[in-house]
């Protein structure tokens, strides 16, 4: 056994906007004490679910700092570092490490054309940069590069980074990799998933990742105990009424919402819905989810047992 530093549910928290599209402190704060409170292992800041490709450097800066402070202590904050390319991402990680994060998350390179050295020494820039933990994050859908179980094993063994985290939806690279890294001392594999996190905990997963985790702290909680404890039919009762849930993200006019706007967007609906915000407002230029969407959304959140 690898004995992970990390483990457990930490939701990639989203990045709650007042109507005028400012970043909403208050709101920010409610959703934080109402992940702290369900339960969860720490938060991941400025992830795909924080539109952080959409937020200025003071915007990502602001969310950082009042976390932290929010948090105090009492969970392990882990932020992402995003930029294009190891000399960008290393001085984001160390901006985020002043402002306050335990632990840093850089993803692959985007936009260079690039190969497998390069990719290596990419993190190993990183893990140079900052005296935090490093944390891969593996998802091709937004950086077009996949980063396989070898390399990732590799980064593992040689201590560049302390654990991964996978939303590749490539289940057998998955499981290659939790073989790879079970004897790294400290390391920790983390899935992406909302709706098989059992599945994944079953090959390996050391906790989940949810943004769906945002709606539902407690009930990822719940899941993520019930699947360490061996208990898996308890797991599956509540990962399939999370499956349930996670049908928020279909609620959405595909014609006027963009694809990346219907999930982050119907999860800021379902926490309007459940009285954690005040506005589902998104970064621009993406659309809000309208009225209608969002009584769809309400009526999910009453079949799952939320409202």
């Amino acid at each position: 056994m690898s004995n992970p530093r990390f483990r457990g549910v930490i939701p990639p928290v989203v990045t709650p906007r007042s109507s005028d599209g400012e970043i909403d402190r208050n709101g920010l704060e409610r959703v934080v004490r109402h992940l702290i409170d369900g339960g969860v292992h720490g938060l991941f800041m400025l992830g795909s679910s924080a539109e952080t490709p959409y937020m200025s450097d003071d915007e990502r800066s602001t969310v950082v700092e009042l976390t932290a402070e929010i948090v105090n202590g009492s969970v392990p904050v882990i932020v992402g570092a995003n930029d294009q390319t190891g000399v960008r991402v290393a001085e984001e990680a160390r901006r985020m490490t002043r402002l306050g994060a335990d632990a840093v998350v850089a993803s692959s390179p985007y936009y260079v054309i690039t190969n497998q050295n390069e990719i290596l020494d990419h993190f190993r820039m990183v893990r140079d940069a900052v005296d935090v933990p490093v944390f891969a994050y593996n998802v091709p859908v937004r950086t077009h590069i996949p980063l396989g179980a070898d390399l990732l094993a590799q980064l593992a063994h040689e201590g560049t980074i302390v654990g991964v985290k996978d939303s590749s939806n490539d289940d057998v690279a998955f499981r290659q990799l939790a073989l790879a890294t079970r004897d790294v001392a400290g390391f920790s594999l983390f899935t992406g998933h909302e709706v098989v996190c059992d599945g994944a905990m079953l090959s390996g997963a050391d906790g989940i990742v949810p943004g769906l985790g945002n709606v539902d702290p407690s009930g990822y909680v719940r899941l993520y105990e019930a699947a360490a404890s061996g208990d898996w039919e308890a797991a599956r009762r509540e990962q399939n009424r999370l499956v349930d849930l996670f049908t928020i993200v279909g609620c959405v006019d595909s014609n006027r919402v963009s694809g990346g706007a219907a999930g982050l967007g119907a999860f800021k609906t379902a926490l309007v819905e459940l009285g954690v915000i005040s506005s589902n407002t998104m970064s621009k230029p993406m659309a809000a989810l309208n009225e209608n969407e969002a009584a769809s959304i309400r009526t999910i959140l009453e079949r799952t047992g939320l409202l």
